[in-house]
């Protein structure tokens, strides 16, 4: 594989790699993915998640079952096991602090979800073991098909005041399988839980992409027979066709603001960089080179555009201000990078590099320049940032179907989604979304 990728112009390898990309799906989708973890942080959180008192009719996966495996699957956290505890409190009340410090739990969660109406009413708190002061007090009103959701925000509220930084546990991915011959756009929570179809098709769907406020997402389809960027909203399912010109349309990245997409069109020739409004009018171009420059990605600020091309001879990393002007190289280290993708708080860059004819994905801090190999793959591809920044997914291949993977950025966890029968590729990870109210 590695020969064939060394050997083929930059432009035949990506039509090469969606052809293949199409070739590795087979078998059939399944719903929910299952999570494999390795590692884990040097020092983990020892935290008590106590069943809560739910009503009888409640939902087969228990709040606390979802909470734990959230904080355990971050790898910053080690969740005590309280089986054969003398007694489990469902408010703080009732906690004998002394049976919890000899467990040496810093953290314990426990509440209770009511029966409101139509609604849930789930009341949790968080106290502080060896200072027995209450950390969080959450209340939370929903309806029953928020129970997954709400439970990822109270792992969120535990992850963030334990460790000083946002979960992203309440948060959805996006992803392409195959079954059959029939390609799908799914949605998920960001552990494969509740997948919905957004799109489906006998003919290939890549490069989804969400819109900052999370409403809208982009993709290509080449369900008319050449690649076409469509805009689909999350709500309606209404969809507009945003970029189909003359040749191939590719590779749509929102602007930071979302009122722009970069896309690669081979409009006048060769692979190039424009930037399109929203509703598809007012098209730009923004490089201009004799290369093939594809996979932008806009910064964090909106000032410039990333991009691969293969301008300096071998796919590299470049930057161009996103209005036009001159390129320069980000990428230094290694024969070839594609695919930048920025973490939203600008200090990371993550890309694929072939490492001797492995492709792994790296992440560059952008303050020090280090670069760092995170992946262990051979065939690792589509990075995407978690929305705090802290963790990367991507797609990989697991005796021998693709699969999805993720690391944290300092390469200390890995987790592994399989979504059984199935092979999955193109994954998006979403941005944070707003709590119920």
């Amino acid at each position: 594989m590695k020969t064939v990728y060394g050997h083929l112009p930059y432009a035949v390898w990506r039509i090469f790699l969606a052809g293949l990309m199409a070739c590795m799906f087979a078998g059939s989708a399944n719903a929910a993915l299952e999570i494999e973890i390795s590692g884990g942080s040097a020092i983990q959180i020892p935290i008590a998640i106590l069943p809560m008192a739910e009503p009888a009719n409640s939902q087969k996966s228990r709040l606390h079952e979802i909470i734990s495996n959230d904080l355990r699957g971050s790898g910053m956290f080690r969740i005590i096991n309280t089986s054969g505890m003398p007694s489990l409190p469902t408010n703080a009340s009732q906690i004998k602090y002394t049976d919890w410090t000899a467990l040496k739990a810093q953290g314990l969660s426990l509440g209770e979800v009511q029966q409101v109406g139509g609604n849930l009413k789930v009341s949790v708190q968080v106290m502080d073991v060896l200072r027995q002061t209450a950390l969080l007090q959450l209340t939370y009103t929903v309806s029953p098909s928020q129970y997954r959701h709400v439970a990822h925000l109270i792992a969120d509220q535990i992850y963030e005041k334990f460790t000083g930084q946002p979960g992203a546990f309440a948060t959805r991915i996006a992803y392409v399988t195959k079954v059959g011959k029939r390609f799908t756009l799914q949605i998920a929570d960001y552990d494969g839980f509740n997948s919905q179809t957004l799109v489906s098709s006998n003919e290939p769907i890549i490069s989804p992409a969400w819109s900052p406020d999370g409403t809208k997402m982009a993709y290509v389809s080449f369900e008319k027979k050449k690649p076409i960027v469509f805009v689909q909203s999350l709500y309606t399912g209404e969809r507009k066709v945003v970029a189909n010109f003359k040749g191939n349309n590719s590779a749509p990245a929102w602007s930071p603001d979302g009122s722009k997409l970069a896309v690669v069109l081979t409009y006048g020739a060769n692979s190039q960089i424009y930037t399109i409004s929203a509703d598809g009018s007012n098209l730009q171009q923004v490089t201009k080179s004799s290369s093939i420059d594809t996979e932008p990605a806009f910064s964090p600020d909106g000032q410039y555009i990333y991009f691969s091309s293969d301008r300096g001879g071998r796919p590299q990393i470049y930057k161009v201000p996103a209005s036009g002007g001159s390129a320069s190289r980000v990428t230094f280290e290694g024969s070839y990078n594609v695919s930048p993708r920025f973490s939203p708080d600008g200090k990371y860059l993550t890309y694929i590099r072939n490492d001797g004819g492995s492709f792994k994905v790296a992440v560059q801090d952008l303050g020090t320049g280090d670069v760092k190999l995170l992946s262990n793959g051979s065939l690792d591809e589509s990075p995407t940032f978690a929305p705090n920044a802290r963790t990367i997914m991507y797609a990989t291949r697991v005796g021998g179907k693709g699969t999805l993977a993720t690391v944290t950025v300092d390469g200390l966890v890995r987790q592994r989604l399989s979504e059984a029968g199935g092979d999955i590729r193109e994954p998006a990870w979403g941005p944070a979304q707003a709590a119920p109210k």
